[in-house]
């Protein structure tokens, strides 16, 4: 006799979760099928470990502007082992939490990996599990390029994985993972070099956002070729890794190569086709706006359904899909449009709307833009004086703003009180009628002219 539940959750981590406490919160009997540990990629592989990676490198810029603010410290070393430990016994506490979660909420996990048997049954370890309702949250994995020696690189996954830092490497990608990551190597001791396909890192976000940014990596000391199409990677004789490259000016040996050239869905396990589910070209779940696929009672959240792959978007879906399937709210659903995003780069970006070229494109002559690029107070005492650039879009007569991007310090926790604004339809003179905090850099975005 299969187990029965109300809703199955497979993956465990933040839609899965997400959508599992939801669930049973509202009085639903539920599992949640996951065979690793607690978390998903976020958690284990994603944006917690790489946050504190990311607060270390920023730790490291700052130990550069003692010396302009009179202290005198003596920058001997970085020890790298103390950080992954300190870094793996936190994520190891994130884990422990999630079964505590789960457990509390009286949310059963199955440590297992799940298939489709029918679009209302999975087997999972031998045994069939039947739900009125099954989710599929699997997430994503790192894409490795399809070419002569990509195994010897390393993604995403393998970053973390790292028990000392390279001293030369070569970052393959133009999205945010590859940015954050060169960056993060950069301000800890490795020397980077950055390979784009394209001319253009960060193709999907406002072009001032992606012109600075690359100044000041190459500023920081980042060696960044465009238009490099990676053909074979050739594995010498001392261990060093050689990049093939069909434009590359020199050749250069690195000690470690770095995939982040994007992410596929992790959905080649879940047997998909026995339950009538159909994915797009690229294997994602699509969904509709209420998070149903294609076969009724199976539904998608998350990286798996190729929308927006960022945890918060995850973590609103499930939540809001729960809320409809047993909390008596039948309208319930994600709004996909102005979801704010930032990228850990150094220094980070902010960005939630349109750009200015995709306003342009819908809005045309009725587009007013404002901009402003400034040195704040802190950087305005050290020697690179790093400067910070805000652009807000609007449109209309009344200059809706439609978009607003920010890079420099402090933009990733500035962003999210302004997307607020901008989902609530805030105007120009909404922002113009607010009251500045000074001094900071925030206030600029109240005070442009």
């Amino acid at each position: 006799m299969p187990k029965h539940y109300d809703l199955i959750a497979i993956g465990g981590g933040s839609g899965g979760l997400s959508v599992a406490q939801r669930a049973a919160s509202h009085g639903a009997r539920c599992a949640l099928i996951e065979p690793d540990r607690l978390g998903g990629t976020c958690v284990n592989r994603g944006c917690v470990p790489k946050k504190i990676m990311w607060y270390a490198s920023a730790l490291s810029h700052v130990l550069g502007d003692f010396a302009n603010y009179g202290f005198d410290v003596t920058r001997n070393s970085f020890d790298w082992e103390t950080l992954v430990t300190r870094r793996e016994a936190f994520i190891r506490k994130l884990n422990d939490w999630y079964c505590t979660y789960l457990a509390d909420n009286k949310v059963n996990w199955v440590q297992a990996r799940a298939r489709f048997v029918d679009a209302h049954t999975v087997e999972v370890a031998g045994e069939h599990y039947r739900a009125d309702h099954i989710v599929i949250a699997t997430g994503g994995s790192p894409v490795v390029p399809d070419i002569p020696g990509s195994e010897f690189g390393i993604t995403s996954d393998g970053f973390f994985e790292l028990t000392q830092p390279p001293d030369r490497v070569a970052v393959v990608g133009a999205g945010y993972i590859a940015v954050e990551l060169a960056g993060m190597l950069n301000a800890l001791g490795s020397q980077v070099c950055l390979y784009l396909r394209k001319e253009h890192l960060l193709r999907r976000f406002d072009s001032m956002l992606r012109e600075a940014l690359i100044e000041t990596m190459r500023n920081d000391g980042i060696n960044i070729f465009p238009h490099s199409r990676i053909e074979a990677v050739d594995k010498q004789r001392d261990g060093k890794l050689r990049l093939m490259c069909d434009q590359c000016q020199a050749t250069l040996d690195f000690d470690a190569v770095l995939w982040a050239i994007g992410r596929a869905p992790k959905a080649a396990e879940l047997d998909l086709a026995a339950a009538g589910i159909q994915t797009n070209d690229e294997g994602f779940v699509p969904t509709d706006g209420y998070q149903n696929t294609s076969e009724p009672g199976v539904y998608a959240i998350g990286d798996i359904t190729g929308r927006v792959p960022l945890t918060p978007v995850a973590v609103a879906a499930g939540r809001r899909l729960a809320d409809r399937l047993f909390g008596g709210q039948a309208e319930r659903c994600l709004d996909y449009e102005n979801i704010p995003s930032v990228i850990f780069s150094h220094p980070p970006i902010g960005a939630v709307g349109l750009t200015e070229d995709e306003a342009r494109a819908t809005h045309g002559a009725a587009v007013k833009v404002y901009q402003t690029r400034f040195t704040s107070i802190y950087e305005a005492l050290t020697e690179h004086r790093l400067k910070t650039q805000m652009k807000l879009v609007t449109v209309g007569v009344d200059e809706k703003v439609v978009g607003c991007h920010v890079i420099g310090p402090g933009a990733d926790e500035m962003l999210q009180g302004f997307a607020v604004a901008i989902r609530m339809g805030a105007t120009k003179r909404d922002f113009d009628d607010t009251v500045a905090i000074h001094p900071t850099s925030a206030e600029e975005l109240v005070t442009m002219r």
